[in-house]
Order: C-alpha cells, then structure tokens, then sequence
C-alpha cells in the first residue's frame, strides 16, 4: 500500500494543477453542460483509470524503459508515433509554462505581486525540484497531494447545502445535451493522458503487479471523480460572475471566511507546484538523459509566457491538446493492433 499512496499521489499531483483546482478547467470542460457536467466528470475519471490500468499493464507485460519504447507497443507505425510523441512532448511543454503562469496570476490576483517576481520565484523551485530527478517529484507530492484532496473534500462538505438547494431551485439548469458532455468528458480525459502516460512509465517499478495497478487505477478514478465534482458544485455559487475570472474557485472560497481563502490559497499553490514539476520532469525523461543545463533551458522562456494570461492558455491549448490526445487514447485502447495484444 506504501507504493501505491506513493504513485496514487504522484498521478493526482500530475492531474490536478491550476487549471483543475482554480475551477477553470472544470468550468470549461463541464460547467458549460448543466447538471449533465457531473455525470461528465464521472466518465473522465473512468475513463483516466482505465488508461492507469493499461500503461500499468502493457509495462508489466513488456520491458519498457521509456515512452519511446511504450508508444512502438501499442502503434507499429512508426509515423504516427514520431506524431504522438511530438504532440506529447509539446504539451508537456505547454502544460509546464502553462502552471506557473498559474502561479503568477495567483499572486497577481489576490496579492498584486508583478508577475516577473512570481515568474522567477516559480523558476528557482522548479529547478530545484527536477535537478533532484523522480525522488524529488515523490517527495513532493507525498507531502503536498494528502492536504490538498482532504482540504477540497473539506469544502465541498460544507457546500452541500448550497448545492442541494440550488438543484432544487434552479431546475432550468438541466440539459439534454448529452453529446457535448460526452464530448468534453473524453477530450478532458485526452489532454490530461498526454502528461499522465509519461509520468507512468517512470513510475512502473512501484507498480509491479496487476493487483497494484487495479488498486491504484481505482483510488485514482474515486479521488478523481470526487475532487471534480466538489469543484464543480463551487463554481455553482459564483455562475453569475466567475467568467471573468482568472481563478474562480479562489474568489468563491472567500464566502466560507478568510482562514479558508488562505489554505485554499496554499492548496491552489501547491496544485500548481506538484502538477508544474510532473509536466517538467515528464518532458525533460522524453529526452532519455538530461542534466542541469537542460533543466535551466526549460525554465528560462517561463517569465514571458506567463504574461499572457492563465485564462487565456488554458481556454485555448487545453481543449486543443485534448483533440490532438485522441490519437494516443486510440492506440493504448485499440485490441486489433498486433503488438498490444501481447
């Protein structure tokens, strides 16, 4: 059970950045679909754990050292795995900027902190992190994943009421739409493969056995399932005005008291710190060997891609991301591929 808390935490870290714990992510994704959004978030999560379970398994069944080796055991065409892989390694890319620009609009918003000093702070802890390698990304989320899950299960109790009533009076809230939220459920669960199967495969030694990958598939799938709907039912109170907002979640947390914006603030941090070093550290392993100089590269062009706007990059190269992450999803899911039947 120590492996698999361990790599459970590493995979939530790698999901939950700022995009899902500022609401932005489950806004565009499932808000938009009604009540509907919530039967949404309950097929990504399946369909996340379904995908755990069978990088976890083709690993077992192969000897795989790294995704290159992973992406020729579900696709022998070998075109469309130079594709995936480009594909991967650019979100990984975005994803990473796309975290601390998270983590400057934070203090930007509720500190007025210039974003050139975030930007730069978010560097040095990020290179202090990946220069430790895969220890440091587990240390990390060992420590940080715990607070934040039972911190958002916290809050969502104490939204139960709003909720409740708000369902009851707001029956015009319901929608028949039932593609578009299958729609976004899958593209959600596509983008977030495109981070989650690198991460996977360097932590495959943890996970060893088929009953640890079905345990770890299926703590990941509930957790997964619950976070996003506390979120989700959040973003209700605050429909009229959350928008324009950069992190919705934060203003609406200021309703329940100052103590709770604070650690809610830290658990938006913290998000966006564990979710920022699983895309760097992902990113920098398809490399096969990076040093040092390679993770100061990485970190550099952060400042200036952060003053273009959380909002902006997600709302934009998420969903775009998702489209493209279908590819991949097909491959690890297809049975008639003659390498993955093995």
């Amino acid at each position: 059970m120590k492996d698999i808390s361990k790599v459970s935490f590493v995979i939530i870290g790698t999901i939950i950045g700022a995009g899902f714990a500022s609401g932005q992510e489950i806004y565009a994704f499932f808000n938009i679909c009604g009540v509907k959004g919530i039967l949404g978030i309950g097929i990504s999560s399946i369909l996340t754990g379904i995908i755990i379970y069978k990088v976890f398994r083709i690993m077992q069944k192969n000897e795989i050292h790294n995704y290159s080796e992973f992406l020729q055991k579900i696709s022998s065409n070998q075109k469309i795995n130079k594709i995936i892989q480009i594909i991967v390694n650019l979100f990984l890319l975005t994803s990473f900027y796309i975290m601390i620009a998270g983590f400057c609009a934070y203090f930007k918003q509720e500190f007025q902190i210039p974003i050139l000093i975030s930007a730069i702070i978010m560097e040095c802890l990020c290179y202090i992190t990946l220069s430790k390698n895969i220890q440091g990304v587990i240390s990390i989320n060992s420590i940080l994943m715990p607070i934040l899950i039972l911190f958002i299960f916290f809050i969502g109790i104490k939204n139960i009421d709003f909720t409740t009533k708000y369902f009851l009076i707001n029956n015009n809230y319901l929608s028949n739409n039932y593609l578009k939220c299958l729609f976004s459920s899958t593209l959600y669960a596509s983008y977030n493969s495109i981070t989650l199967i690198p991460i996977l495969i360097n932590l495959g030694t943890y996970i060893n056995t088929k009953s640890k990958a079905k345990k770890t598939s299926i703590i990941c799938t509930a957790i997964l399932l619950l976070l996003g709907i506390c979120i989700f039912c959040l973003l209700l109170r605050g429909e009229n005005y959350i928008s324009e907002l950069e992190l919705p979640v934060i203003q609406i947390i200021k309703e329940f008291g100052k103590i709770y914006t604070l650690i809610y603030g830290i658990v938006i941090v913290s998000a966006i710190f564990t979710s920022c070093i699983s895309a760097g550290y992902s990113f920098l392993s398809n490399l096969k060997t990076y040093n040092k100089k390679h993770v100061i590269l990485l970190c550099a062009p952060s400042i200036l891609i952060s003053l273009i706007g959380f909002s902006k990059l997600v709302n934009i190269w998420y969903p775009f991301f998702g489209v493209l992450g279908l590819l991949q999803i097909f491959y690890l899911l297809n049975p008639i591929e003659k390498k993955y039947k093995n």
